[in-house]
């Protein structure tokens, strides 16, 4: 049973007066950031299987150690969308009895967030054609229009779309496209904004297109932004809950990591450490990817960043790293998989130590969290420990899902070790080297490439947007969670292709798509949708 939100508000120190109540168990938090003085804990991980390897059911493991350890812990976690809830991957509350609870209401819905995004994001939508209808004014190149659509349901059928079909009056026609909301770079504005003034000027620098001399076009010369902000105001406020032994969570945006930052947002890690002694926040998929714009860009926009890094690591990856098991969606695992066999473990931890390498040269101390399980044995664990050892780098292992907070001990107190010293974080690269420079900085240092392959027209692009003032900016190179490089066999000397670059000016950064990647997921054969019901008024077969 929870316990009632008001008493989680009151026992991390919230005026329970200032909170906008959701029900008994969520409530919106008040904007009161600081600048961040308790230490952060960056919860990251190795390469990904299809699976995922336990990042967010480890965050509330440890955090629930750290207080039967008698710290104040406070949990940052993204949004889970509700397109991988009834996609493949299911629900992203955690596991066992290291859970956000009630976890039916963190994977559907919540407080409304992603759906007051979506509707931020389809009015600007609405308001570039109806500019367009209405006589056209600034000149917008139609062709130019970079400004989709979105929705936060999986749907292949919309990646490629035609507007303004049928009269005249229906608008002018015109190819679009929709993405699904995580997607949206009002999400990572979001994410990003660290105050109500400075979510009004991202969304105003938004551009959707440029004009037929190659002049950008904001949402603010389209009068939209103002709009957009009203029905944002609430949703840039955290989502206060609890996790399954009453430790307080802000739950608050939820940008992809392959595509976007990977990360909560900046105001809920501030109001955490504000209110915490210690915050654990959790970076997408591995440190090649979250942890990587964790480093290089969130906590840059924040000036809070990682006093120690978490990578979270299972027997099962190893063992699929070793090339003897192919892991499928949906399907169980190879029983061959789950037999003893250390040596296997041994031949994956190559991908271990890649992403150690990625995180020690940052300069964070590093621990690294075997999420254990039932299947798993101690002599594959021990191959891991030893393996941590003989680099210097702290180990535990945690069955945090089997036994909640007291599985988690030994990890939270390698983690309370390792923030105890001061961290000087060290970026790949600086906001004043070039574009093409900060890119190939995250190629060589995070992905182990040779440098990039850019395609003419990505080149091309590049200059366009440092003409046009936007050279300054991040970047984000969006590949495949799946893999270190763009793809499982990069060969020797490897460069990364950069096929195209697209601009997020609100956001602040550049990105580029490498290889072959969707903003509009599609659904599985049989979507974890088919399982979902409601059955004598309780929510069945999410998972």
């Amino acid at each position: 049973m929870s316990i009632p939100i008001v008493e989680i508000a009151h026992s991390a120190g919230i005026d329970a007066d200032s909170l906008i109540s959701y029900g008994r168990d969520i409530a919106k938090c008040p904007l009161t950031p600081t600048s961040g003085e308790a230490p952060l804990v960056m919860v990251t991980a190795i390469t990904p299987t299809p699976l995922g390897e336990g990042k967010t059911t480890t965050v509330v493991g440890l955090v629930q150690g750290l207080a039967r350890l008698g710290r104040r812990p406070i949990a940052t976690l993204r949004q889970p969308s509700l397109g991988p809830t009834f996609g493949i991957k299911g629900g992203a509350a955690g596991a066992g009895a290291s859970q956000v609870i009630p976890a039916e209401k963190l994977n559907l819905h919540l407080t409304g967030d992603f759906h007051a995004i979506t509707a931020a994001h389809n009015l600007l939508s609405a308001m570039v054609d109806n500019h367009l209808h209405h006589g056209n004014t600034l000149g917008i190149e139609p062709h130019s229009i970079t400004w989709p659509r979105v929705l936060d349901v999986n749907d292949r059928a919309l990646r490629n779309i035609v507007v303004g079909l049928g009269r005249q009056l229906d608008g002018v026609p015109r190819q679009s496209s929709f993405d699904i909301t995580a997607a949206s770079e009002i999400m990572t504005i979001i994410a990003l904004s660290t105050s109500l003034e400075d979510l009004r000027e991202r969304l105003g620098r938004i551009v959707v297109g440029y004009t037929h001399h190659g002049v950008p076009v904001t949402a603010e010369q389209l009068q939209a932004a103002g709009a957009m902000t009203a029905l944002l105001r609430d949703a840039l406020m955290p989502n206060l809950m609890q996790t399954t032994e009453g430790v307080p969570v802000l739950i608050h945006a939820g940008p992809f990591g392959n595509i976007s930052i990977g990360n909560s947002s900046v105001v809920a890690d501030l109001v955490a450490s504000s209110l915490g002694d210690i915050v654990v926040t959790e970076s997408g998929f591995g440190a090649d990817l979250g942890a990587e714009r964790m480093v290089n860009l969130k906590s840059r926009v924040s000036g809070y960043a990682p006093s120690a890094a978490v990578v979270v690591v299972t027997v099962r990856a190893m063992k699929a790293y070793s090339g003897a098991h192919y892991i499928v969606p949906g399907r169980p695992l190879p029983p061959a998989m789950l037999e003893e066999n250390p040596a296997q473990v041994a031949a994956g931890l190559a991908n271990l130590a890649h992403h150690l390498r990625i995180v020690g040269q940052w300069g964070i101390p590093t621990v690294v969290a075997i999420n254990a399980f039932p299947e798993d044995h101690e002599s594959e664990h021990s191959v891991i420990a030893e393996f941590c050892a003989e680099r210097g780098v702290r180990c535990a292992v945690s069955r945090h899902v089997a036994e909640g907070g007291a599985g988690a001990e030994d990890l939270a107190r390698e983690v309370i070790e390792a923030v105890s010293g001061p961290v000087e974080v060290r970026r790949d690269y600086e906001p004043e080297q070039s574009l093409i420079e900060k890119m190939e900085a995250v190629a060589r240092n995070v992905y182990g490439a040779a440098g990039i392959d850019l395609a003419p027209t990505a080149r091309r692009e590049l200059a366009r947007f440092t003409e046009r003032g936007f050279g300054g900016l991040h970047v984000v190179l969006a590949k495949t969670h799946l893999h270190i490089a763009h793809t499982a066999h990069p060969g020797e000397g490897w460069l990364l292709p950069i096929r195209e670059v697209r601009l997020a000016a609100g956001a602040g950064y550049v990105y580029a798509i490498t290889g072959s990647l969707s903003t509009m997921p599609g659904l599985p054969s049989h979507p974890n949708a088919e399982k979902i019901d409601v059955v004598d008024g309780e929510i069945i077969g999410l998972t």
